[in-house]
């Protein structure tokens, strides 16, 4: 007999019935609109974005499904009278509109939060500062190669919530989860990951604190049967078994621990530990993935995946993973000079995690969007591992004066360029980079000033220095 989903058959019928916000027509908000036209809900889509800046694609549909809508700043002034409120994960919970709304009586929710409910499949969810892209991927391939049936999406792939009809109990949901998607959720994961937490995105938090609040949602509502897996080396996530309910794994990559996976530095092997014994899996040398956070990352992965398939098949996925798009990504060698496209390193924390993957030296392109963090840890490692520094954006200043202070106390120089366009910061680094040197373009900031995300802006780098 075929597995028939009530829970989703009832919320179906129930939307019927129901008057549906729908905030921000973004990625995730968008097959909503297909969803909910097709079960007859009556939906009001809203954006704070003028009409010129959404989709024209977007706008079509609304108006072919003859759904009404309102855009631009004041354009929540309509929220009024609904059932359900489906905010974009860049639509804060708190702003004044929908908290009086939410007072009226309705129910705010999104389309994740609606995945994680509605679905009859295990879900393994992960989250962290920096990792969870390349952990949430190499979950996804260590379970498909063992033959699971697996979604993957959050804040990678597509949008799940039309795919809920597809699951069934014996499938695997892989999730990446963003603080925003979790800032006000209620559920959480069978499964949670947590890689890490620094410091970030305090341009969009209230404080630190709220963004470490935000990250701990997705253990925080699992019962005794839900499992934690969490960075035993990291400052924030190694306190976080106080609140788990249920099971917690560790990983690490400077302890030997007892229980857990550790990356042993002694030996460059990931080793399975349980009641003092270490099973060797997966030696760094056989790794494609370059860098210690990376053997940190397939720990949180092997972590998540205990018990779910056999140890050779893990051991291969692992080893066979290419990485994952613009996170120390090869583009190509010129003149004995290796190009690496780390556009995803939008802090100083992931950037520190990719200078410290080589050991050559760097010429490193850095600089973007001000999300107000602090540079100065990036000082030291630029001082240790770079030959020559290329800045742009809004954060060049901040960063060369943070590298210049260090320079100062160490009585050290760097070469330091300073350049408008990435168009500039390519040409340079082809000019000043030597034999046997590895370009790096890892910005330690956000994309935002020129670009509208880290992959446009990975892919005009990969661009240009195709054209080199």
């Amino acid at each position: 007999m075929s597995y028939v989903n009530k829970k989703l058959e009832e919320f179906n019928d129930e939307l019927k019935y129901k008057r549906i916000a729908l905030i921000g027509l973004g990625v995730s908000n968008i097959p909503l609109l297909d969803y909910f036209y097709s079960h007859n809900a009556n939906v009001i889509a809203f954006d704070n974005k003028d009409k010129e800046h959404i989709d024209s694609t977007v706008i079509k549909k609304l108006e072919d499904y003859n759904m009404l809508y309102y855009l631009g700043e004041h354009s929540l002034e309509h929220l009024v009278g609904f059932d359900y409120i489906f905010r974009s994960p860049s639509c804060r919970p708190d702003i004044p509109e929908i908290l009086k709304e939410i007072q009226r009586g309705a129910i705010l929710t999104s389309e994740i939060e609606k995945v994680l409910e509605l679905t009859p499949s295990t879900v393994i969810g992960v989250t962290g500062s920096d990792g969870k892209t390349t952990t949430t991927t190499l979950i996804y391939k260590i379970l498909s190669e063992n033959n699971y049936k697996c979604f993957l999406g959050g804040n990678i792939g597509t949008p799940l919530f039309t795919k809920i009809s597809e699951m069934k109990p014996e499938d695997i949901v892989v999730l990446e989860l963003s603080s925003f998607q979790l800032m006000n959720m209620e559920i959480s994961p069978q499964i949670a990951v947590v890689t890490n937490i620094s410091p970030n995105h305090l341009n969009v938090h209230k404080d630190y604190q709220e963004y470490i609040e935000s990250k701990m949602n997705i253990f925080l509502h699992q019962n005794e049967n839900g499992i934690l897996v969490i960075n035993a080396d990291n400052e924030i996530t190694k306190d976080f078994y106080k609140y788990a309910k249920g099971k917690v794994r560790y990983f690490s990559s400077k302890q030997k621990l007892e229980n857990g996976v550790i990356f042993d530095r002694d030996d460059n092997i990931i080793k399975i530990c349980e009641d003092g014994t270490r099973k060797h899996l997966v030696k760094q040398k056989n790794m494609k993935l370059r860098g210690i956070h990376n053997c940190e990352n397939a720990c949180a992965a092997i972590c998540a995946t205990l018990g779910l398939g056999k140890e050779d098949i893990t051991r291969k996925a692992i080893e066979e993973f290419p990485g994952v798009e613009h996170r120390l990504e090869y583009v190509r060698t010129i003149n004995d000079v290796k190009w690496y496209n780390d556009s995803i390193g939008s802090s100083p924390t992931r950037t520190i995690a990719g200078l410290n993957s080589f050991d050559e030296k760097i010429v490193l392109i850095a600089g973007g969007y001000d999300k107000h963090l602090d540079y100065t840890p990036l000082a030291k490692p630029i001082l240790q591992n770079v030959s020559k520094l290329i800045l742009m954006g809004q954060t060049a200043q901040k960063i060369e004066k943070a590298v210049q202070d260090e320079a100062k106390m160490q009585n050290k120089n760097i070469p330091i360029y300073n350049c408008e366009t990435l168009e500039e910061t390519v040409k340079k680094a082809k000019e000043i980079a030597e034999e046997g040197e590895v370009v790096l373009f890892s910005p330690a900031s956000a994309s935002f000033d020129l670009f509208k995300n880290f992959e446009e802006r990975g892919n005009k780098f990969k661009e240009l220095v195709n054209e080199l």
